[in-house]
């Protein structure tokens, strides 16, 4: 005898589930709020505020199979590299690794987040 398992409501079903979508994006491509930030690092460029970016340009290795992937990587005017973290919320699992991550490295870790039409920026 075959046991009927009744298909869920897919709207419904996913809708209660307390996940978010992870990979939703292929590497290399940015979502909104970086593709929001991208453009404020191209006038900051053309400014002379910084002299480089690049998007996803690194993984950090924080621990054995526990990696950071970088934002942004920048360079300020004064040759100094700083790691842009762009968040349109955040997680514990993103604030632990970005707290990792700055006492490991010897670089700036900086979090952007885009609120109320405002660029809110931390640093770690």
């Amino acid at each position: 005898m075959t046991k009927f398992i009744p298909k869920p409501n897919t709207k419904t079903h996913m809708s209660k589930l307390p996940y978010q979508a992870l990979g939703r994006l292929k590497a290399g491509h940015m979502n909104q709020t970086e593709k929001k930030y991208s453009d404020r690092l191209e006038l900051l460029k053309r400014a002379g505020e910084i002299i480089w970016y690049s998007f996803e340009p690194a993984n950090l290795r924080l621990a054995d199979r526990c990696f950071y992937k970088v934002d942004f990587m920048v360079m300020t005017k004064d040759y100094q590299m700083e790691v842009h973290e762009v968040k349109g919320f955040w997680t514990d699992d993103a604030l632990v690794k970005i707290k990792v991550a700055a006492e490991l490295f010897p670089f700036r870790f900086i979090a952007i987040q885009y609120k109320k039409k405002e660029w809110e920026v931390r640093e770690f």
